[in-house]
């Protein structure tokens, strides 16, 4: 992604958290310090400064560890990026996701609109 496509992801989890709780959003905090400071003693690093590859096995073991305040804050914190990612339009042209806020019958005006004008 561009610069532009960062700071969409980066406003919609903000978004997202405005109507959270101060506490949730201190744990938010804490918990991200912790994943960052985490891999430095297997790693000798901070997660930021890991590759792809370090990171990458880091977070798995994170998805699934034995404890559950790690696995619930990593899950939380996955569905916020996964939130923010496809919840611009451009991911969602991408993978041709067409759902509509105003649920079926939106979905079906804009369907019975495509169609006009294709009979030859």
């Amino acid at each position: 992604m561009d610069e532009r496509g960062w700071t969409d992801v980066e406003e919609r989890i903000e978004a997202a958290l405005r109507n959270r709780s101060p506490a949730l959003r201190r744990q938010l905090c804490l918990l991200i310090q912790v994943l960052d400071w985490m891999p430095l003693l297997r790693y000798g690093r901070r997660f930021s400064a890991l590759g792809a590859e370090a990171r990458a096995a880091v977070l798995r073991r994170l998805q699934r560890s034995p404890a559950l305040v790690l696995r619930r804050g990593f899950w939380g914190l996955r569905t916020l990026v996964l939130l923010g990612y496809y919840g611009r339009p451009e991911a969602r042209r991408a993978i041709g996701y067409r759902a509509d806020p105003g649920g079926w019958e939106a979905r079906r005006r804009t369907t019975a609109g495509e169609g006009k004008g294709d009979e030859a």
